[in-house]
């Protein structure tokens, strides 16, 4: 029986967390999510349960509003690495979720690392 494309989104999210908790030192994780319309990122402390920081598409002063493109994704990762460096974080780990690493998520993690945030 062939898996349908939400399971095998699910098999992959799950594989990367499965991976990321394996190697949990007390570092918070940047965990991805894309939409057809807009794509969000947040700093997690899994520890203590919070969000650190956290960016998005749907931020008016980002000037990206409605857009879903790699410009808009690089400009995201531009922004939570900003971000993250003011609320005291400097290493990450990078939560894809059920995302393949290519195009606009390549991108917010390329802007990211250029930002000055390690993973």
């Amino acid at each position: 029986m062939a898996n349908s494309k939400r399971d095998l989104f699910r098999k992959r999210r799950m594989r990367v967390r499965s991976k990321l908790r394996k190697l949990a030192d007390g570092r918070p994780r940047l965990s991805v999510h894309r939409s057809s319309k807009n794509i969000s990122v947040q700093v997690i402390d899994d520890v203590q349960g919070r969000t650190l920081a956290a960016a998005s598409t749907l931020e008016k002063d980002l000037g990206v509003v409605g857009r879903n493109n790699v410009e808009a994704a690089a400009k995201v990762g531009a922004a939570i690495a900003e971000r993250a460096k003011q609320a005291g974080v400097e290493a990450v780990f990078f939560d894809r979720g059920g995302f393949l690493f290519h195009g606009k998520v390549k991108a917010l993690a390329d802007a990211a690392r250029e930002g000055g945030l390690k993973f």
